[in-house]
């Protein structure tokens, strides 16, 4: 299962994933974000429990931080696991995602 919990916590999404986050099952990922999306509030994506995330998995948050972008939500990634984290620093992507510590630091980062 790549989708662990969803919840709210202070006006955020809080999504939390977990496993592989691969071709099989970064379209339950994807479908997750653009429907909370849809509620127009900042998502976080607690990715602490992922243990492996390929290149659809990556595309399926990149899709979501464009959607989040336009319509002037924030999506942020925190408390990132290292093999996460390595992926999105070999993409890149760690300098085009915001990424927190924890829950904590992503909401006190911005009120």
């Amino acid at each position: 299962m790549s989708v662990a919990s969803i919840k709210e916590e202070q006006g955020k999404i809080v999504i939390a994933l977990e496993g592989e986050i691969d071709l099989e099952n970064a379209s339950e990922v994807r479908k997750a974000l653009l429907a909370n999306l849809k509620q127009k509030k900042d998502l976080l994506i607690d990715l602490s429990a992922v243990t492996y995330i390929d290149s659809s998995g990556i595309a399926s948050l990149v899709e979501g931080l464009q959607v989040a972008r336009k319509q002037k939500n924030e999506l942020s990634l925190v408390s990132v696991s290292p093999r996460a984290l390595r992926v999105l620093e070999l993409a890149r992507l760690d300098k085009v995602f915001a990424i927190h510590a924890d829950v904590a630091a992503a909401l006190a980062a911005r009120p």
